[in-house]
């Protein structure tokens, strides 16, 4: 009896280090909580901002909102992957677009 609870406690240690050495470091993982919680906060301000934006006749440029929360949850979902893989796959090549400045085209003169 004793030698099934030793062999089954080797065998949990043994399931936690191998599980902890692909997993990010207690302080990383609190780090990378805090940065998911911002991201939803910074999240939840443009899509606040977006709502009553409404561009005048005479700007030229306007804000891609659409852009933005694309980007943002992009970020999200790599720090969701790296914080739990699923297996050693290749990263995203793709990169964040990083200007979200919309062109507003010409108003049309009316008749």
């Amino acid at each position: 009896m004793p030698t099934t609870f030793f062999r089954c406690l080797l065998l949990l240690s043994l399931a936690i280090v191998h599980s902890s050495s692909y997993a990010a470091s207690t302080y990383e993982q609190g780090q990378f909580s805090l940065i998911l919680q911002q991201l939803d906060t910074i999240e939840r301000l443009a899509t606040r901002a977006e709502t009553p934006s409404t561009s005048e006749a005479g700007d030229r440029y306007r804000f891609d909102y659409p852009r933005l929360t694309q980007d943002i949850r992009r970020i999200r979902q790599g720090v969701q992957d790296y914080l739990s893989p699923s297996r050693a796959q290749p990263r995203d090549p793709t990169e964040l677009v990083g200007d979200y400045r919309l062109d507003t085209p010409p108003a049309k003169p009316s008749p």
